[in-house]
Protein backbone atom coordinates (compact mmCIF):
# COMPACT_ATOMS: atom_id res chain seq x y z
CA UNK A 1 0.00 0.00 0.00
CA UNK A 2 1.47 3.50 -1.19
CA UNK A 3 2.08 5.27 2.19
CA UNK A 4 0.49 8.84 2.03
CA UNK A 5 2.58 11.69 2.01
CA UNK A 6 3.22 13.78 4.94
CA UNK A 7 2.78 17.41 5.01
CA UNK A 8 6.18 18.33 5.26
CA UNK A 9 6.81 15.80 2.38
CA UNK A 10 4.05 17.37 0.31
CA UNK A 11 4.95 21.28 0.31
CA UNK A 12 9.10 19.89 -0.45
CA UNK A 13 7.31 17.90 -3.96
CA UNK A 14 8.24 18.94 -6.90
CA UNK A 15 4.40 20.58 -7.75
CA UNK A 16 4.73 22.39 -4.68
CA UNK A 17 8.07 23.90 -5.40
CA UNK A 18 7.12 25.06 -8.64
CA UNK A 19 3.72 26.46 -7.24
CA UNK A 20 6.28 28.59 -5.16
CA UNK A 21 8.05 29.90 -7.86
CA UNK A 22 4.95 30.72 -9.79
CA UNK A 23 4.02 32.46 -7.05
CA UNK A 24 7.38 34.43 -6.19
CA UNK A 25 6.80 35.33 -9.85
CA UNK A 26 3.32 36.35 -9.48
CA UNK A 27 4.07 38.48 -6.51
CA UNK A 28 7.16 39.98 -7.99
CA UNK A 29 4.69 41.43 -10.70
CA UNK A 30 2.16 42.58 -8.32
CA UNK A 31 4.71 44.48 -6.34
CA UNK A 32 6.12 46.57 -9.31
CA UNK A 33 2.55 47.18 -10.79
CA UNK A 34 1.75 48.47 -7.32
CA UNK A 35 5.13 50.34 -6.29
CA UNK A 36 7.45 50.39 -8.57
CA UNK A 37 6.96 51.00 -12.57
CA UNK A 38 7.56 53.98 -14.74
CA UNK A 39 4.15 54.27 -16.42
CA UNK A 40 2.25 53.05 -19.33
CA UNK A 41 4.83 51.37 -22.16
CA UNK A 42 4.18 52.82 -25.99
CA UNK A 43 1.96 49.67 -27.07
CA UNK A 44 0.62 49.27 -23.77
CA UNK A 45 -1.58 53.03 -24.83
CA UNK A 46 -2.23 51.89 -28.23
CA UNK A 47 -4.25 48.56 -26.96
CA UNK A 48 -6.17 50.37 -24.93
CA UNK A 49 -7.28 52.30 -27.93
CA UNK A 50 -8.09 49.34 -29.75
CA UNK A 51 -9.76 47.98 -26.91
CA UNK A 52 -11.75 51.10 -27.68
CA UNK A 53 -12.25 49.56 -31.47
CA UNK A 54 -12.74 46.10 -31.01
CA UNK A 55 -12.81 44.31 -33.94
CA UNK A 56 -12.26 40.89 -36.17
CA UNK A 57 -8.18 42.15 -36.55
CA UNK A 58 -5.90 45.05 -36.44
CA UNK A 59 -3.14 46.39 -38.60
CA UNK A 60 -0.38 44.88 -36.31
CA UNK A 61 -2.03 41.70 -34.76
CA UNK A 62 -4.98 39.53 -34.26
CA UNK A 63 -8.06 40.63 -31.82
CA UNK A 64 -7.85 38.27 -29.12
CA UNK A 65 -5.72 40.10 -26.69
CA UNK A 66 -7.40 43.13 -27.39
CA UNK A 67 -10.44 41.17 -26.30
CA UNK A 68 -9.20 39.85 -23.48
CA UNK A 69 -8.08 43.55 -22.16
CA UNK A 70 -11.39 45.08 -22.91
CA UNK A 71 -12.55 42.27 -20.33
CA UNK A 72 -10.49 43.62 -17.93
CA UNK A 73 -10.68 47.09 -18.52
CA UNK A 74 -14.68 46.52 -17.71
CA UNK A 75 -14.24 45.01 -14.36
CA UNK A 76 -10.59 46.84 -13.15
CA UNK A 77 -10.47 49.87 -15.08
CA UNK A 78 -7.38 51.23 -16.81
CA UNK A 79 -5.10 52.07 -14.26
CA UNK A 80 -1.51 50.44 -14.96
CA UNK A 81 -2.41 47.79 -12.38
CA UNK A 82 -5.07 46.62 -13.78
CA UNK A 83 -3.59 46.38 -17.51
CA UNK A 84 -0.74 44.69 -16.40
CA UNK A 85 -2.88 41.85 -14.12
CA UNK A 86 -3.46 39.65 -17.00
CA UNK A 87 0.37 39.02 -18.30
CA UNK A 88 1.57 38.82 -14.21
CA UNK A 89 -1.30 36.01 -14.09
CA UNK A 90 0.13 34.39 -17.86
CA UNK A 91 3.64 34.82 -16.69
CA UNK A 92 2.92 32.80 -13.69
CA UNK A 93 0.78 30.15 -15.30
CA UNK A 94 3.79 29.52 -17.53
CA UNK A 95 6.02 28.96 -14.64
CA UNK A 96 3.37 26.23 -13.24
CA UNK A 97 2.81 24.56 -16.97
CA UNK A 98 6.75 24.01 -17.50
CA UNK A 99 7.15 22.44 -13.95
CA UNK A 100 3.93 20.11 -15.44
CA UNK A 101 6.23 19.50 -18.54
CA UNK A 102 9.39 18.44 -16.28
CA UNK A 103 7.06 15.95 -14.78
CA UNK A 104 5.40 14.87 -17.73
CA UNK A 105 8.95 13.97 -19.11
CA UNK A 106 9.36 12.11 -16.12
CA UNK A 107 11.02 14.47 -13.77
CA UNK A 108 11.42 14.40 -10.09
CA UNK A 109 11.38 17.55 -8.05
CA UNK A 110 15.05 18.31 -8.89
CA UNK A 111 14.27 18.43 -12.86
CA UNK A 112 10.90 20.56 -12.01
CA UNK A 113 12.29 22.73 -9.56
CA UNK A 114 15.18 23.60 -12.68
CA UNK A 115 12.61 24.04 -14.74
CA UNK A 116 10.65 26.45 -12.81
CA UNK A 117 13.60 28.61 -11.97
CA UNK A 118 14.71 28.51 -15.75
CA UNK A 119 11.04 30.03 -16.87
CA UNK A 120 10.52 32.01 -14.21
CA UNK A 121 13.57 34.14 -13.94
CA UNK A 122 14.38 34.50 -17.46
CA UNK A 123 14.92 38.22 -18.18
CA UNK A 124 12.63 38.08 -21.61
CA UNK A 125 9.55 36.07 -20.12
CA UNK A 126 10.07 38.40 -17.26
CA UNK A 127 9.78 41.48 -19.25
CA UNK A 128 6.92 39.49 -21.17
CA UNK A 129 4.87 39.59 -18.15
CA UNK A 130 5.58 43.30 -17.19
CA UNK A 131 3.60 45.07 -19.58
CA UNK A 132 0.06 44.25 -21.44
CA UNK A 133 0.88 42.89 -25.18
CA UNK A 134 0.45 39.77 -27.20
CA UNK A 135 3.75 38.33 -25.82
CA UNK A 136 2.76 36.70 -22.37
CA UNK A 137 -0.07 34.78 -23.58
CA UNK A 138 2.14 34.27 -26.63
CA UNK A 139 4.65 32.28 -24.09
CA UNK A 140 1.10 30.88 -22.78
CA UNK A 141 -0.04 29.41 -25.27
CA UNK A 142 3.02 27.73 -26.66
CA UNK A 143 3.98 26.51 -23.36
CA UNK A 144 -0.02 24.83 -23.50
CA UNK A 145 0.42 23.42 -26.87
CA UNK A 146 3.78 21.84 -25.76
CA UNK A 147 2.05 20.09 -23.00
CA UNK A 148 -0.40 19.08 -25.20
CA UNK A 149 1.86 17.85 -27.78
CA UNK A 150 3.45 15.85 -25.09
CA UNK A 151 0.25 14.25 -24.00
CA UNK A 152 -0.25 13.39 -27.16
CA UNK A 153 2.65 11.05 -27.96
CA UNK A 154 2.66 9.58 -24.15
CA UNK A 155 -0.42 8.51 -24.25
CA UNK A 156 -0.63 7.77 -28.01
CA UNK A 157 -4.13 9.36 -27.95
CA UNK A 158 -5.06 11.36 -31.52
CA UNK A 159 -8.07 12.48 -29.62
CA UNK A 160 -5.59 15.31 -27.80
CA UNK A 161 -5.28 17.20 -31.25
CA UNK A 162 -8.57 18.31 -30.94
CA UNK A 163 -7.82 20.49 -27.41
CA UNK A 164 -4.14 21.38 -28.72
CA UNK A 165 -6.04 22.32 -31.74
CA UNK A 166 -8.05 24.96 -29.59
CA UNK A 167 -4.60 26.34 -27.93
CA UNK A 168 -3.19 26.72 -31.48
CA UNK A 169 -6.33 28.50 -32.78
CA UNK A 170 -6.55 30.71 -29.91
CA UNK A 171 -3.25 31.24 -29.56
CA UNK A 172 -2.87 32.67 -33.63
CA UNK A 173 -6.00 34.56 -33.04
CA UNK A 174 -3.58 36.14 -30.07
CA UNK A 175 -0.31 36.07 -32.23
CA UNK A 176 0.33 34.16 -35.72
CA UNK A 177 3.76 33.42 -34.23
CA UNK A 178 1.82 30.31 -32.60
CA UNK A 179 1.45 28.68 -35.69
CA UNK A 180 5.27 28.72 -36.34
CA UNK A 181 4.91 26.31 -33.09
CA UNK A 182 2.18 24.24 -35.09
CA UNK A 183 4.16 23.85 -38.32
CA UNK A 184 7.40 22.66 -36.38
CA UNK A 185 5.26 19.90 -34.28
CA UNK A 186 3.42 19.15 -37.61
CA UNK A 187 7.29 18.62 -39.08
CA UNK A 188 8.75 17.13 -35.89
CA UNK A 189 5.80 14.02 -35.80
CA UNK A 190 6.75 13.50 -39.32
CA UNK A 191 10.02 12.96 -38.47
CA UNK A 192 9.01 10.33 -35.80
CA UNK A 193 7.55 6.85 -35.27
CA UNK A 194 4.40 8.63 -33.85
CA UNK A 195 3.65 9.90 -37.66
CA UNK A 196 0.60 7.78 -38.02
CA UNK A 197 -0.64 9.84 -35.36
CA UNK A 198 -1.32 12.26 -37.89
CA UNK A 199 -3.15 10.62 -40.80
CA UNK A 200 -6.41 9.98 -38.11
CA UNK A 201 -9.74 12.07 -38.28
CA UNK A 202 -8.94 13.60 -34.89
CA UNK A 203 -6.15 15.52 -36.36
CA UNK A 204 -7.97 16.51 -39.11
CA UNK A 205 -10.79 17.97 -36.52
CA UNK A 206 -7.80 19.86 -34.70
CA UNK A 207 -6.55 21.45 -37.33
CA UNK A 208 -10.13 22.39 -38.52
CA UNK A 209 -10.96 23.57 -34.85
CA UNK A 210 -7.34 25.76 -35.37
CA UNK A 211 -8.10 27.35 -39.03
CA UNK A 212 -12.17 27.95 -37.54
CA UNK A 213 -10.61 30.35 -34.64
CA UNK A 214 -8.32 32.00 -36.73
CA UNK A 215 -10.44 32.94 -39.44
CA UNK A 216 -11.82 35.74 -38.13
CA UNK A 217 -8.60 37.54 -38.39
CA UNK A 218 -8.25 36.48 -41.87
CA UNK A 219 -11.38 37.04 -42.79
CA UNK A 220 -9.98 41.11 -41.34
CA UNK A 221 -7.20 41.13 -43.48
CA UNK A 222 -9.30 40.38 -46.86
CA UNK A 223 -11.44 42.74 -45.77
CA UNK A 224 -8.54 45.12 -45.03
CA UNK A 225 -6.51 44.65 -48.51
CA UNK A 226 -4.32 42.31 -46.25
CA UNK A 227 -2.90 45.13 -44.02
CA UNK A 228 -1.06 42.67 -41.85
CA UNK A 229 1.15 41.50 -44.91
CA UNK A 230 1.55 44.71 -45.94
CA UNK A 231 2.76 46.14 -42.21
CA UNK A 232 5.14 43.00 -41.93
CA UNK A 233 6.78 44.01 -44.98
CA UNK A 234 7.47 47.34 -44.43
CA UNK A 235 8.50 46.43 -40.20
CA UNK A 236 11.12 44.01 -42.33
CA UNK A 237 12.64 46.20 -44.54
CA UNK A 238 12.42 49.02 -42.00
CA UNK A 239 13.02 49.16 -38.54
CA UNK A 240 13.82 45.68 -38.52
CA UNK A 241 16.17 45.89 -41.52
CA UNK A 242 19.68 45.80 -38.80
CA UNK A 243 19.05 42.72 -37.53
CA UNK A 244 20.67 39.93 -38.99
CA UNK A 245 20.92 35.99 -38.40
CA UNK A 246 23.93 36.05 -35.98
CA UNK A 247 22.67 38.66 -34.28
CA UNK A 248 19.51 36.73 -33.52
CA UNK A 249 21.56 33.81 -32.47
CA UNK A 250 23.38 35.70 -30.24
CA UNK A 251 21.15 37.43 -28.13
CA UNK A 252 19.23 34.18 -27.37
CA UNK A 253 22.48 34.17 -24.75
CA UNK A 254 21.66 37.20 -23.39
CA UNK A 255 17.96 37.12 -23.41
CA UNK A 256 16.94 34.18 -20.72
CA UNK A 257 20.38 35.32 -18.69
CA UNK A 258 23.58 33.77 -19.60
CA UNK A 259 23.76 31.52 -16.80
CA UNK A 260 20.83 29.55 -18.15
CA UNK A 261 22.70 28.07 -21.19
CA UNK A 262 23.72 25.12 -19.32
CA UNK A 263 20.12 23.92 -18.64
CA UNK A 264 18.25 25.13 -21.94
CA UNK A 265 22.01 23.97 -23.33
CA UNK A 266 21.40 20.61 -21.64
CA UNK A 267 17.42 20.21 -22.57
CA UNK A 268 18.24 20.98 -26.81
CA UNK A 269 20.46 18.53 -26.45
CA UNK A 270 19.27 15.66 -24.43
CA UNK A 271 15.82 16.34 -26.98
CA UNK A 272 17.82 14.61 -29.13
CA UNK A 273 20.30 12.19 -27.30
CA UNK A 274 18.81 11.54 -23.54
CA UNK A 275 17.32 8.27 -23.00
CA UNK A 276 13.93 9.77 -20.63
CA UNK A 277 13.27 12.17 -23.61
CA UNK A 278 13.68 9.64 -26.38
CA UNK A 279 10.04 9.68 -27.21
CA UNK A 280 10.34 13.50 -27.74
CA UNK A 281 12.51 13.77 -30.29
CA UNK A 282 9.78 15.12 -32.25
CA UNK A 283 9.70 18.89 -29.78
CA UNK A 284 13.72 18.86 -30.12
CA UNK A 285 13.13 18.50 -34.09
CA UNK A 286 9.96 21.21 -33.36
CA UNK A 287 12.21 23.93 -32.13
CA UNK A 288 14.72 23.39 -34.52
CA UNK A 289 12.03 23.68 -37.25
CA UNK A 290 11.13 27.18 -35.83
CA UNK A 291 14.71 28.00 -35.05
CA UNK A 292 15.34 27.46 -38.60
CA UNK A 293 12.16 29.56 -39.55
CA UNK A 294 13.28 32.47 -37.85
CA UNK A 295 17.02 32.64 -38.92
CA UNK A 296 15.58 32.12 -42.95
CA UNK A 297 13.72 35.19 -42.50
CA UNK A 298 16.99 37.18 -41.57
CA UNK A 299 15.74 40.05 -39.57
CA UNK A 300 13.75 37.92 -36.60
CA UNK A 301 13.93 39.69 -33.49
CA UNK A 302 15.12 37.76 -31.14
CA UNK A 303 12.63 37.29 -28.94
CA UNK A 304 10.40 35.95 -31.41
CA UNK A 305 11.77 32.41 -30.33
CA UNK A 306 11.50 33.18 -26.36
CA UNK A 307 8.49 31.37 -26.26
CA UNK A 308 10.23 27.87 -26.91
CA UNK A 309 12.07 28.37 -24.05
CA UNK A 310 10.20 26.80 -21.55
CA UNK A 311 10.31 23.42 -23.51
CA UNK A 312 14.02 23.75 -23.10
CA UNK A 313 13.82 24.46 -19.72
CA UNK A 314 11.91 21.44 -18.45
CA UNK A 315 13.63 19.23 -20.63
CA UNK A 316 17.33 20.23 -19.57
CA UNK A 317 16.10 20.02 -15.86
CA UNK A 318 15.04 16.33 -16.56
CA UNK A 319 18.71 15.78 -18.29
CA UNK A 320 20.51 17.68 -14.93
CA UNK A 321 18.30 15.12 -12.90
CA UNK A 322 18.95 12.01 -15.13
CA UNK A 323 22.85 12.75 -16.13
CA UNK A 324 24.32 13.21 -12.62
CA UNK A 325 24.27 10.71 -9.29
CA UNK A 326 25.89 10.78 -5.98
CA UNK A 327 27.27 14.15 -4.46
CA UNK A 328 27.44 15.80 -7.85
CA UNK A 329 23.62 15.75 -7.62
CA UNK A 330 23.09 16.20 -4.30
CA UNK A 331 25.15 19.32 -4.38
CA UNK A 332 26.67 20.51 -7.18
CA UNK A 333 23.25 20.39 -8.68
CA UNK A 334 21.35 22.36 -6.28
CA UNK A 335 24.06 24.43 -6.01
CA UNK A 336 23.99 25.80 -9.86
CA UNK A 337 19.76 26.40 -9.09
CA UNK A 338 20.83 28.76 -6.78
CA UNK A 339 23.25 30.51 -9.20
CA UNK A 340 21.28 30.44 -11.33
CA UNK A 341 18.03 32.04 -9.01
CA UNK A 342 20.51 34.53 -7.64
CA UNK A 343 21.73 35.64 -10.80
CA UNK A 344 17.98 35.79 -12.45
CA UNK A 345 17.63 38.12 -9.41
CA UNK A 346 20.49 40.51 -10.58
CA UNK A 347 19.25 40.75 -13.80
CA UNK A 348 15.68 41.61 -13.23
CA UNK A 349 16.12 45.46 -13.14
CA UNK A 350 17.25 44.90 -16.44
CA UNK A 351 13.64 43.18 -17.33
CA UNK A 352 10.88 45.24 -14.97
CA UNK A 353 11.44 48.39 -13.70
CA UNK A 354 11.62 47.37 -10.11
CA UNK A 355 14.09 50.41 -9.41
CA UNK A 356 14.06 54.15 -9.45
CA UNK A 357 14.76 55.74 -13.03
CA UNK A 358 18.16 57.38 -11.88
CA UNK A 359 19.03 54.05 -10.05
CA UNK A 360 18.57 52.20 -12.61
CA UNK A 361 20.72 53.89 -14.99
CA UNK A 362 23.54 53.58 -12.02
CA UNK A 363 22.96 49.82 -11.92
CA UNK A 364 23.01 49.28 -15.72
CA UNK A 365 26.56 51.26 -16.04
CA UNK A 366 27.94 49.42 -13.23
CA UNK A 367 26.90 45.85 -15.33
CA UNK A 368 28.20 47.76 -18.42
CA UNK A 369 25.02 47.35 -19.73
CA UNK A 370 24.43 50.31 -22.49
CA UNK A 371 20.87 51.21 -23.64
CA UNK A 372 19.50 49.15 -26.27
CA UNK A 373 17.06 48.72 -29.19
CA UNK A 374 15.87 46.34 -31.64
CA UNK A 375 14.55 49.38 -34.21
CA UNK A 376 16.97 51.63 -35.96
CA UNK A 377 16.27 54.53 -33.33
CA UNK A 378 18.69 56.56 -31.99
CA UNK A 379 19.01 56.18 -27.90
CA UNK A 380 19.13 58.41 -24.80
CA UNK A 381 19.86 57.16 -21.32
CA UNK A 382 17.43 54.31 -20.80
CA UNK A 383 16.82 51.59 -23.25
CA UNK A 384 13.82 51.89 -25.84
CA UNK A 385 11.61 49.07 -23.53
CA UNK A 386 12.18 51.85 -20.72
CA UNK A 387 12.20 54.82 -22.30
CA UNK A 388 8.97 54.08 -23.87
CA UNK A 389 7.59 54.32 -20.38
CA UNK A 390 7.96 57.77 -20.00
CA UNK A 391 6.74 61.23 -21.77
CA UNK A 392 2.87 60.55 -22.64
CA UNK A 393 1.09 62.52 -20.08
CA UNK A 394 3.21 65.47 -20.75
CA UNK A 395 2.48 64.96 -24.35
CA UNK A 396 -1.36 65.26 -23.56
CA UNK A 397 -0.43 67.95 -21.53
CA UNK A 398 0.84 70.48 -23.94
CA UNK A 399 -1.76 69.49 -26.46
CA UNK A 400 -4.71 70.34 -24.10
CA UNK A 401 -2.80 73.81 -23.42
CA UNK A 402 -3.10 74.38 -26.96
CA UNK A 403 -6.74 73.42 -27.18
CA UNK A 404 -7.54 75.21 -24.69
CA UNK A 405 -6.96 78.39 -26.54
CA UNK A 406 -9.54 77.99 -29.20
CA UNK A 407 -12.70 79.55 -28.99
CA UNK A 408 -15.62 76.60 -28.71
CA UNK A 409 -16.58 76.84 -32.15
CA UNK A 410 -12.89 75.77 -32.81
CA UNK A 411 -12.73 73.44 -30.39
CA UNK A 412 -15.77 71.78 -31.94
CA UNK A 413 -14.48 71.57 -35.14
CA UNK A 414 -10.81 70.62 -34.07
CA UNK A 415 -8.96 67.65 -35.07
CA UNK A 416 -5.78 66.03 -33.41
CA UNK A 417 -3.43 64.22 -35.46
CA UNK A 418 -0.38 62.44 -35.00
CA UNK A 419 1.77 59.70 -37.15
CA UNK A 420 2.87 57.25 -34.52
CA UNK A 421 0.49 55.78 -32.76
CA UNK A 422 1.60 56.13 -29.23
CA UNK A 423 1.45 60.09 -29.23
CA UNK A 424 -2.04 59.30 -30.73
CA UNK A 425 -3.10 56.99 -27.99
CA UNK A 426 -1.39 58.93 -25.18
CA UNK A 427 -4.17 61.96 -26.06
CA UNK A 428 -6.86 59.23 -26.49
CA UNK A 429 -5.84 58.00 -22.46
CA UNK A 430 -4.50 60.73 -20.88
CA UNK A 431 -6.38 63.18 -23.25
CA UNK A 432 -9.50 62.66 -21.11
CA UNK A 433 -8.33 64.70 -18.52
CA UNK A 434 -8.43 67.73 -19.93
CA UNK A 435 -11.17 67.18 -22.24
CA UNK A 436 -9.40 66.53 -25.31
CA UNK A 437 -11.17 64.84 -28.48
CA UNK A 438 -10.10 61.65 -29.55
CA UNK A 439 -6.87 61.51 -31.68
CA UNK A 440 -7.11 60.99 -35.22
CA UNK A 441 -3.34 59.31 -36.91
CA UNK A 442 -2.13 57.70 -40.09
CA UNK A 443 -0.21 54.57 -37.96
CA UNK A 444 -1.42 51.31 -38.40
CA UNK A 445 -4.87 50.95 -36.75
CA UNK A 446 -5.05 54.59 -36.44
CA UNK A 447 -5.24 55.18 -39.92
CA UNK A 448 -7.74 52.05 -40.59
CA UNK A 449 -10.08 54.34 -38.28
CA UNK A 450 -10.14 56.68 -40.62
CA UNK A 451 -10.39 61.13 -40.37
CA UNK A 452 -14.08 60.42 -38.67
CA UNK A 453 -16.00 63.81 -39.68
CA UNK A 454 -12.63 66.07 -39.20
CA UNK A 455 -12.53 68.46 -42.82
CA UNK A 456 -9.26 69.64 -41.82
CA UNK A 457 -9.83 73.36 -40.71
CA UNK A 458 -8.46 73.17 -37.86
CA UNK A 459 -5.66 70.38 -36.84
CA UNK A 460 -3.64 70.30 -33.87
CA UNK A 461 -0.50 68.04 -35.33
CA UNK A 462 1.80 66.44 -32.57
CA UNK A 463 5.36 66.08 -34.23
CA UNK A 464 6.85 66.08 -37.19
CA UNK A 465 8.80 69.45 -39.08
CA UNK A 466 7.36 72.22 -39.72
CA UNK A 467 8.09 72.35 -43.23
CA UNK A 468 6.09 69.49 -43.99
CA UNK A 469 2.93 70.79 -42.25
CA UNK A 470 3.18 73.89 -44.47
CA UNK A 471 3.38 71.90 -47.67
CA UNK A 472 -0.74 71.23 -46.66
CA UNK A 473 -1.96 73.92 -44.57
CA UNK A 474 -2.73 77.25 -45.77
CA UNK A 475 -1.56 78.14 -41.58
CA UNK A 476 0.84 76.63 -39.19
CA UNK A 477 2.21 77.71 -36.09
CA UNK A 478 4.52 75.92 -33.53
CA UNK A 479 2.10 76.68 -30.26
CA UNK A 480 3.92 74.67 -27.41
CA UNK A 481 6.79 71.59 -27.66
CA UNK A 482 5.99 68.45 -24.83
CA UNK A 483 9.34 67.59 -23.57
CA UNK A 484 10.48 64.32 -21.49
CA UNK A 485 14.09 63.68 -21.05
CA UNK A 486 13.54 60.15 -20.09
CA UNK A 487 11.87 59.24 -23.35
CA UNK A 488 13.75 58.65 -26.52
CA UNK A 489 15.43 61.22 -27.95
CA UNK A 490 12.44 61.23 -31.03
CA UNK A 491 10.00 61.72 -28.33
CA UNK A 492 11.67 64.56 -26.49
CA UNK A 493 11.05 68.55 -26.83
CA UNK A 494 7.96 66.62 -29.82
CA UNK A 495 6.58 70.09 -31.27
CA UNK A 496 3.14 70.84 -31.00
CA UNK A 497 1.36 72.77 -34.36
CA UNK A 498 -1.58 74.80 -34.45
CA UNK A 499 -2.86 74.32 -38.43
CA UNK A 500 -5.38 76.12 -40.02
CA UNK A 501 -6.68 75.55 -43.99
CA UNK A 502 -5.68 72.01 -45.06
CA UNK A 503 -5.72 72.32 -48.62
CA UNK A 504 -7.30 69.00 -49.93
CA UNK A 505 -10.11 68.06 -47.66
CA UNK A 506 -9.32 65.86 -45.02
CA UNK A 507 -11.61 62.36 -46.22
CA UNK A 508 -9.54 63.14 -49.61
CA UNK A 509 -6.36 62.97 -48.50
CA UNK A 510 -6.60 60.17 -45.96
CA UNK A 511 -5.38 57.54 -48.10
CA UNK A 512 -2.04 58.88 -49.05
CA UNK A 513 -1.07 59.26 -45.06
CA UNK A 514 -1.42 55.56 -44.38
CA UNK A 515 1.65 54.46 -42.68
CA UNK A 516 2.19 50.85 -41.86
CA UNK A 517 4.95 49.73 -39.75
Amino acid sequence: MHKPQTFRETLTSGPAIVMMIALVRLGLHLWTNTFGGYGYFRDELYYLACADHLDLGYVDHPPLSIFVLAMVRSVFGDSAFAVRLVPALAGAATVVLTGRIAATFGGGRMAQSLAAIGAGFSPVLVAFSGIYSMNSLDVLFWTAAVLLAVGLVQAKDPRMFLPLGIVVGLGALNKIGVLWLAAGIVAGLLFSPYRSLLWTKHALRGAAVAVVLFAPFVVWNVLHNYAHLEFIRNATNGKYSDLTPLRFLADQLLLHNPFALPLWGAGLAGLFFARPLARFRFLGTAFLFVTALLVINGHSKAEYLAAGFPLLFAAGGVCMEAWTAGWFRRFVVPAYGIVLAATAAALVPLAIPVLPVHTFVTYAHAFGIAPGTSEKKELGALPQFYADMFGWPEKAAAVAAVYNRLTPEEKARCAIFSDNYGRSAAIDLFGRHYGLPRAIGSHNSYWVWGPRSYTGEVVIVLGGARKEKEKVFASVELAGTASSPWSMPYENDVPVYLCRGLRVPLAEAWGTLKHFE
